[in-house]
């Protein structure tokens, strides 16, 4: 068995060609012993060699259900650490670049929830009237304080689901880090904007009175996607004058002006089935991440549909682009030699807590 890892620096200048022909000699090498994860915001280029593919939720079920010994995760590190957290103890957890992180995760860290959670404690008991949700785009321990504190994670596919489960158990919920999934899952339980008031973290409080909080059902952590808050209400309402039967789908990570100015509404699997479904010679806006709405134009080309991104700019998940051929074929033939790069670990005491929140989030989602 090697003892020193392959370096990086000699795959950095290899060609695209070169490092997939690497990628699929590597991915034979190591059989089933190995199995690629792609998110749907995936570039297409390290995409194509995933054997699993999903968003958020649907991934969590996979990364829980293969047996394979090494899950190498092309999408950011909070998946990864899903992954780790619900595979087996014998399972390796990889990413092929540790640089890919997600800047909504970010905005939320344990540090700045605990204190949240110790200044609403100064006007009600939290841990008697407060669910906390987290989205998966999320830390680990960001879900290990769900799970200490009673509290679960959701997915865009499964927010609203949750937070249903949430209110069976309190009568409040603190959502974090993404303010506008949370907003538009509330919306569609009959919420109104004044019971979702914004718990900025910056602020004492979070910039709210005591009579805020107390009317409050969900504070919603400020917190947004870089991405999904580029698209903008006069994108839509430019491609309606332009195509006035043409159809307006968003994800949830859109600002709320966004989302109701939109025909559909969902989860990155949800804009996929949804568009397959439709009849053919549609045309559709879709505000998500410009990867996959590359990918679903031309895999439904051939039925006539259109597919046309919402931005006028290109905005792409930069941090999930990390994920280069060169990360990746780097990550495998490492493998192949029998050394691992990149693990991610999750520490045992965060993991048990976390996989609480996660397990109760698969649960509710059947």
């Amino acid at each position: 068995m090697q003892m020193n890892a392959i370096d990086f620096e000699s795959y950095e200048l290899l060609q695209d060609e070169v490092c997939a022909q690497r990628i699929v000699a590597a991915k034979q090498k190591l059989g089933k012993r190995t199995v690629i994860l792609a998110h749907h915001y995936q570039r297409a280029d390290v995409y194509q060699h995933a054997d699993l593919t999903g968003d958020s939720l649907k991934l969590s079920y996979l990364a829980a259900q293969t047996d394979a010994d090494y899950l190498v995760f092309c999408g950011v590190h909070f998946m990864a650490e899903v992954a780790d957290i619900l595979s087996s103890p014998e399972q390796v957890a990889i990413l092929p670049d540790l640089s890919a992180g997600c800047s909504m995760a970010d905005m939320a860290n344990l540090a700045k929830v605990e204190r949240a959670w110790r200044e609403l404690a100064e006007v009600l008991d939290p841990d008697a009237l407060i669910t906390p949700v987290t989205y998966i785009n999320s830390s680990a321990d960001l879900k290990a304080f769900c799970g200490e504190h009673g509290g679960i994670v959701c997915t865009s596919s499964n927010a609203t689901k949750i937070l249903q489960w949430a209110f069976a158990q309190r009568e409040k919920v603190l959502f974090f880090p993404d303010q506008h999934l949370g907003r538009w899952s509330g919306h569609q339980m009959g919420l109104s904007l004044e019971e979702m008031p914004v718990w900025d973290f910056d602020e004492p409080m979070g910039g709210l009175t005591p009579e805020q909080i107390d009317k409050a059902k969900i504070l919603l952590w400020k917190g947004h996607c870089s991405v999904h808050q580029m698209f903008q209400p006069q994108h839509i309402l430019r491609f309606r004058n332009q195509h006035p039967d043409g159809l307006v789908i968003s994800h949830p990570e859109c600002s709320f002006e966004v989302c109701k100015a939109s025909d559909f509404v969902g989860s990155t699997e949800y804009i996929i089935n949804t568009i397959r479904e439709a009849e053919p010679g549609t045309r559709w806006l879709v505000g998500t991440e410009l990867n996959l709405v590359g990918r679903i134009a031309e895999e439904f080309k051939s039925q006539g549909k259109v597919i046309q991104f919402m931005s006028p700019m290109v905005c792409m998940c930069s941090t999930m682009a990390r994920i280069d051929p060169q990360h990746l074929a780097w990550s495998l033939e490492n493998l192949v030699d029998g050394r691992v790069v990149n693990q991610i670990t999750v520490p045992e005491r965060e993991a048990k807590l976390a996989r609480l929140a996660l397990e109760k989030m698969l649960a509710v989602s059947k």
